[in-house]
């Protein structure tokens, strides 16, 4: 029994201890699964399996990247065939804040290129800044100083090998929309402006992603924290929608057209060091749309007979235009057709429909492949033609014209004040839309100008003999200026009479000479060995003021015949004539503007619009005054490029401004309007008007310029003492003819005295930069100059030439007003 029992029990410890032996086996075994699991679960940022990261539930765009979003994050699936591949990334405000202005402004355009680099994508900046051909030696060096920029690094989410000759990378956007990144977020100067602290990510937010065969369009709104924001102060922050558009550059890069003065156009530069020059020079080139002669048209073409491009520049007319003007602007869009078959080609320019959402859902004006006038339900009465263009050859890859409905309100306003003196159908506040459709088409044509890369030509308008634009044979066959892409709106030189004259410009002849020169193919000659044959054309019509340009300026006008708004070669003139149509307008204004059962909104607006119109007449004289002609030349020209202007006709100028101007315009004081209008201000207008171009008579640059004319040419130049001397007398003439001073007189004479003090005092006036060749300035030292000498010099002849009026004159209130004016000047020249 014993040894059965001890049998027994060794049996059972032996099964027992192999059980333990086994399930601790087993456990081991369950261990090491557990921790092989732990260690195969992927750690944060490790690259994961495709389907992992795209899931099921993924959103796919498709198009020049796989766009997906899953929840609330987006990821690019970037094939490695587009790695290293140069892309375009314009970034403008679509929506802005109340208060900032209205959208559509760029921020920034950007070269950009993505880089693999191990576990990251690189998004890296390209600059085409500086540059040398790679054959050259001094390529290596240009390299090294211009060594790209990390705009964002990305981590690499999954990889995409289903196409093994063209696998793909995955990586999450949202980082780059979602934070501050000052490339493409609020320009400096608005943060500047608006006190702006920081992104507040919390409030910022991807509004939409779309992939196009060509590009990606990315909006997103991001909000700022700012201390003094334009609106919604209580919120202490602006939110505005920013798109991006990144688009994919040609392989090979259009031909370059190289840039010159004499032709206006839209140009960008490169600092080329591998040019064979002693210094490092700049060269420019045309922005133009890459417009080719078909292979199986070359015989024709070079035998002269029109040709159909290759790939014509289509625009598209926004569904959501109102449908009777959409025929208008077609017309204005294939208006330039005939400016095109001067550079050889026909059918180069069309308008047409977009598809119907049923005939092509996917169709979109934000597609890059598609130029759009996109008419916007906005209260700015504007239009704009901005356009995209490769950096590298300046080819125009795409351009949006921004309609923008209240264009129509600016045309009403133009037309109605340059041409209701001797046009019926511009005298009321609503045109036929016959009369609207032709001022919508002008329009048009001019901002579709901008788009092929034309500029203002200011200059084109002087052009004309004034009285040839009342004449019908001449207007009828020219328009009122040689370019279309000049500021000369409508003829407001006719007179009534002038029966059948044209009222506004067309495509003229400058227009089609710069068409060609920018755009008719030289075939088979580099870039460069075109340079004399451009010339040439140029030179064939150097002396014909129709073919001239004249660029656009802001600020100090120093040449009189490059302005906005005016009309023909003598400014004198054709201001003459503008005011009589003005002064025909006036009496008549209640009448045009009102109806039964309204207000007179209308009547303030278009008085408004006469005071506008009669201010630019006298911009338009008075900035001949210390003017300097600027015809651009090169070397192998005669003559000069800067002349001052003529002292006699300077000297005429100033006698239109003291009759015109200073002395009171009596006829646009008109009561029967004023009292309809206004409770007061009415003397404001006039005494704002005549101190304006007071001070730009007497604006720094110009009296610099005059100094300088008087300096190298004596007495043949209309010098500071003359000036100031006749401005003197025109202003203060009832000291001499012992006249009553009216209200705006006395006015106008204390604003003389002001800005004589002004002169005495002036701060050094520095030359400024250009702003591309838009801004003039004339640098001046004053308190070293002539300035300061001869205005202490006006004072005192001012002093002198009260007392003695104080002794002819009988009125209490100009008594009163001279006794003063006197007491001013002794304080300005001793001063306390």
């Amino acid at each position: 029994m014993t040894q059965k029992l001890l049998l027994k029990t060794c049996a059972i410890l032996f099964l027992l201890g192999s059980f333990q032996n086994t399930e601790a086996q087993l456990f081991k075994k369950k261990e090491k699964k557990t921790n092989q699991e732990k260690d195969s679960k992927p750690k944060k940022g490790d690259i994961q399996p495709y389907g992992k990261v795209i899931t099921k539930e993924a959103k796919t765009d498709g198009g020049l990247f796989k766009v997906h979003q899953v929840d609330d994050k987006y990821y690019y699936e970037i094939s490695d065939s587009l790695l290293n591949r140069e892309m375009l990334m314009v970034s403008r405000i679509s929506k802005t804040a109340t208060g900032i202005g209205f959208g559509g402004g760029k921020i920034n355009t950007q070269v950009l290129r993505w880089e693999k680099k191990q576990k990251k994508i690189l998004l890296r900046v390209v600059s085409y800044g500086n540059v040398a051909a790679d054959s050259l030696p001094v390529h290596e060096a240009v390299v090294n100083s211009n060594f790209e920029p990390v705009l964002f690094a990305f981590d690499i989410k999954a990889f995409n090998k289903k196409d093994s000759l063209n696998p793909a990378t995955v990586i999450e956007i949202n980082p780059m929309f979602t934070k501050d990144v000052n490339a493409i977020g609020m320009p400096e100067f608005y943060r500047k402006r608006y006190k702006v602290s920081r992104l507040d990510a919390d409030r910022s937010y991807i509004e939409s992603i779309k992939s196009y065969p060509l590009n990606i369009e990315a909006r997103h709104v991001k909000t700022y924290v700012a201390k003094e924001p334009p609106s919604n102060q209580s919120l202490g922050s602006i939110s505005i929608e920013i798109n991006n558009s990144m688009i994919l550059l040609p392989k090979e890069p259009m031909k370059r057209r190289y840039f010159d003065e004499r032709v206006g156009w839209f140009a960008r530069g490169q600092v080329d060091y591998g040019l064979d020059a002693q210094e490092s020079k700049t060269v420019r080139y045309l922005d133009r749309w890459r417009l080719e002669v078909k292979e199986e048209d070359v015989e024709k073409y070079n035998a002269g007979e029109l040709v159909e491009p290759k790939k014509p520049i289509i625009y598209y007319v926004d569904r959501a235009t109102p449908k009777k003007w959409i025929p208008f602007i077609k017309q204005g869009i294939e208006d330039w057709q005939v400016a095109f078959e001067a550079a050889g080609f026909k059918n180069a320019i069309l308008a047409k429909d977009p598809p119907t959402k049923e005939e092509d859902p996917e169709w979109s004006p934000e597609d890059v492949r598609y130029s759009v006038v996109r008419y916007l339900a906005s209260p700015i009465p504007n239009a704009n033609g901005p356009h995209v263009s490769d950096p590298r050859s300046g080819e125009i890859l795409e351009s949006d014209i921004n309609w923008y409905h209240n264009v129509m309100t600016l045309l009403r306003n133009w037309y109605f004040v340059q041409t209701a003196a001797i046009n019926p159908e511009a005298r009321g506040v609503a045109f036929k839309d016959e009369i609207m459709g032709r001022l919508i088409r002008f329009v048009s044509a001019h901002e579709v100008g901008h788009t092929l890369g034309l500029p203002h030509n200011m200059g084109s308008s002087v052009a004309y003999p004034v009285d040839s634009l009342r004449s019908k044979e001449f207007t009828q066959k020219y328009g009122t200026a040689p370019s279309i892409m000049d500021y000369a709106r409508f003829n407001y030189v006719a007179q009534p009479g002038d029966e059948g004259v044209a009222l506004m410009p067309n495509i003229g002849v400058y227009d089609k000479h710069a068409i060609r020169w920018g755009y008719k193919p030289i075939l088979n000659v580099s870039a460069k060995d075109e340079k004399p044959i451009l010339n040439d054309w140029i030179r064939a019509h150097e002396n014909d003021p129709m073919y001239r340009f004249g660029h656009q300026q802001v600020g100090d006008i120093h040449d009189p015949s490059s302005q906005t708004e005016d009309l023909g070669d003598d400014a004198i003139k054709a201001s003459l004539y503008g005011i009589e149509n003005l002064k025909r307008i006036i009496p008549s204004l209640n009448e045009w503007t009102t109806e039964d059962g309204k207000n007179y909104d209308d009547l303030k607006t278009l008085y408004g619009q006469v005071i506008a119109q009669y201010r630019r007449y006298m911009g338009h004289v008075s900035n001949n005054i210390g003017g300097v002609y600027e015809h651009h030349k090169t070397a192998d020209q005669e003559g000069a490029v800067y002349t001052h202007v003529d002292k006699d006709h300077q000297k005429k100028c100033m006698a239109f401004i003291n009759e015109q101007l200073f002395k009171t315009p009596e006829w646009l004081i008109d009561q029967e309007i004023f009292n309809k209008i206004q409770y007061s201000g009415s003397i404001e207008q006039i005494r704002a008007t005549q101190e304006n171009y007071l001070k730009t008579i007497l604006q720094l640059g110009k009296l610099a310029r005059i100094i300088e004319n008087e300096t190298i040419n004596g007495n043949k130049a209309y010098g500071l003492l003359e000036m100031t001397g006749d401005l003197r007398k025109g202003i203060w003439s009832e000291t001499r003819n012992g006249k009553p001073i009216d209200t705006y007189r006395r006015n106008l004479q204390k604003a003389h005295i002001d800005r004589l003090e002004y002169l005495m005092t002036a701060e050094n006036q520095k030359k400024l930069s250009s702003v591309g060749g838009y801004r003039k300035s004339t640098a001046i030292n004053t308190s070293q100059s002539d300035i300061r000498s001869v205005a202490r010099a006006e004072l005192n002849n001012l002093k002198r030439d009260i007392r003695n009026g104080l002794g002819r004159i009988s009125d209490q209130m100009s008594r009163y007003h001279l006794q003063d004016a006197l007491e001013r000047i002794n304080l300005i020249l001793n001063p306390k």
